[in-house]
């Protein structure tokens, strides 16, 4: 029989969260262990965690201005490539703050981080979870 969230057939337990929202689905598969090695997994989650003073929160986007008059490079057509940081806050406020391409890697590098970062943290809550429940004797 075939899991609903994820689609896999193996017999193996486990649980699919699927986040549904703006972005696009995402399905992730947790395989429930021993409440004794989930100590040693969390130790080994927290150890991978890159440095929180090298994170980035936002969206890298490629964009081109294009100048009304005035400019060779615009009337030609292809305008002004740029990279753009942007920042969403709560209330709708966007920010986005333009990038010179040396930035480019850097911000990068940052922004991947900070994924790693919410990826391995909620590894780790859903393995704390798994400790608050009793555990099934075979």
């Amino acid at each position: 029989m075939a899991c609903a969230g994820c689609r896999t057939l193996s017999g193996k337990w486990h649980r699919c969260l699927v986040l549904v929202g703006n972005e696009s689905v995402r399905r992730k598969a947790f395989i429930r262990m021993k409440q004794t090695r989930i100590p040693d997994a969390c130790a080994k989650l927290a150890a991978s965690i890159p440095s929180t003073t090298e994170i980035l929160r936002g969206s890298l986007l490629h964009r081109t201005i294009r100048h009304r008059s005035g400019c060779a490079v615009c009337a030609k057509g292809p305008g002004h490539p740029v990279w753009v940081l942007t920042v969403s806050y709560p209330g709708g406020r966007t920010r986005q703050i333009s990038l010179s391409p040396e930035q480019k890697p850097l911000v990068q590098q940052r922004l991947r981080n900070y994924r790693k970062l919410k990826d391995t943290l909620e590894k780790i809550c859903e393995l704390n979870l798994q400790l608050l429940r009793p555990e099934k004797n075979a």
